[in-house]
């Protein structure tokens, strides 16, 4: 997350904290096991029970927005099925830690899937102008299925961010891919609903991304 100078020392702990948190909570859900591949991480999340209460995230973010997905339709927050969500904040064409949140988001869905806890990848795009409809209609799919891209006017994308102290900016232009951004790096947990449940590193590994989001699933899902 990059957040503005007038209110970086509160924000600096905040972030702090909430990097403290996030790793503690991937930590207690996974008690450390680590697997060789898909099939071996969903039979543990089906087969081993989970243990303890999700943990609150301490810290309000999100709220009610609308933009438009890359088939032209319109989405607010909510999800249309009432799947758990997962939002990143990035750009299609992005080679850094895009290229590893969006695949991630990608395998966490399909491991969390598979153990009937139907969960949407998210990405809500910092690079209006490339992402277009049309445009991530084709570029998403180059990191796994079922992503959804979100874009909209600048003011409808300002507010979003703003609504999860995102800052975004246009660093520089790469002479091969383009326009460079800055943007935020964490992975958010959502509700059906569009209300925010924890945050998940993007360097996180499929399976223990799988297991934080069976442990905030609400009963019966």
């Amino acid at each position: 997350m990059r957040f503005s100078a007038g209110r970086r020392g509160w924000r600096a702990s905040w972030t702090a904290g909430a990097a403290t948190v996030v790793m503690a909570a991937a930590a207690f859900a996974h008690d450390g096991v680590t697997h060789e591949d898909k099939e071996e991480a969903l039979r543990h999340l089906s087969d081993r029970p989970l243990e303890g209460d999700a943990t609150p995230f301490p810290v309000d973010l999100g709220g009610a927005f609308t933009l438009t997905d890359q088939n032209g339709a319109k989405r607010t927050e909510a999800d249309p099925e009432g799947r758990m969500q997962l939002f990143f904040f990035g750009y299609s064409h992005c080679q850094a830690i895009c290229s590893t949140a969006l695949p991630r988001m990608a395998e966490i869905a399909e491991i969390a899937g598979a153990a009937g806890l139907p969960v949407r990848p998210v990405l809500i795009t910092v690079d209006p102008a490339r992402d277009t409809p049309e445009g991530m209609t084709e570029s998403l799919a180059e990191f796994g299925p079922g992503i959804v891209g979100l874009t909209g006017t600048e003011a409808e994308l300002e507010r979003v961010r703003a609504l999860f102290q995102i800052e975004a900016k246009e660093v520089f232009v790469d002479p091969e891919y383009g326009p460079v951004f800055a943007h935020g790096s964490f992975i958010y947990l959502m509700d059906g609903a569009g209300a925010l449940l924890t945050v998940i590193p993007p360097i996180i590994s499929p399976a223990r991304g799988a297991e934080i989001v069976a442990r905030y699933a609400a009963p019966g899902e």
